[in-house]
């Protein structure tokens, strides 16, 4: 289950939002569809806000990303793989969760908090992940945000993670649970003991998704 400080952590504003959005769009039905989300319904999220489309096992690309985002690793992050933002010691653990989140279905997240160096200082970090559907209504699209405190500093910033976690949604029976030799469960990592310590809160800047 998703533990209840990670929903109510006000350092974190943009993944309440995003929750209540979530939540509010999808009603009766297991989850929302990727065309039911309008930038407009999470503006004060959107410059922590992106968007992905789970295009094989292990593989999601990001379609649209916010400001603050691309501000991280100093690019465009469309067509990126979202494992570009993760420690390449941790991408097979975000790929796995990436995976679940689709096919469980299920809604992931994740505590992070960012490698330091010269020139780059300490930053924690929040990620969620809500499972969407695509035009044929399967669970292959995904709307995620990340909410993170402290400068940034000298892009790229990568992320290790500390803790994730899956809270299983139900409901859909599709193919997508074959691809896996056992049905995806929910899992959650021991944290890490060489947790750093969080910076100051960055500003926020607004920006509208194309």
């Amino acid at each position: 289950m998703i533990e209840k400080s990670f929903l109510t952590d006000k350092r974190f504003p943009e993944l309440t939002e995003l929750d209540a959005y979530w939540t509010a769009l999808k009603g009766t039905r297991d989850m929302p569809a990727r065309s039911d989300v309008n930038p407009r319904g999470i503006e004060g999220a959107l410059s922590h806000t992106f968007v992905l489309e789970r295009i094989a096992p292990g593989t999601a690309r990001i379609r649209l990303a916010g400001q603050r985002l691309k501000d991280l690793m100093g690019m465009e992050l469309r067509g990126m793989p979202l494992t570009a933002l993760i420690s390449l010691s941790d991408r097979a653990r975000m790929e796995q969760l990436i995976d679940q989140v689709c096919t469980c279905p299920g809604i992931g997240q994740i505590t992070l908090y960012a490698e330091q160096g010269f020139g780059r200082p300490s930053i924690e970090a929040r990620m969620k992940l809500w499972p969407l559907t695509d035009a044929q209504g399967r669970p292959k699209r995904v709307l995620g945000g990340m909410s993170f405190r402290g400068a940034i500093g000298t892009a790229p910033r990568r992320f290790m993670i500390e803790t994730s976690s899956l809270q299983p949604i139900g409901g859909l029976g599709t193919p997508e649970r074959a691809e896996f030799a056992d049905p995806a469960v929910p899992f959650r990592a021991a944290p890490r003991s060489d947790h750093r310590p969080a910076g100051k809160v960055s500003y926020l800047r607004l920006v509208k998704a194309q």
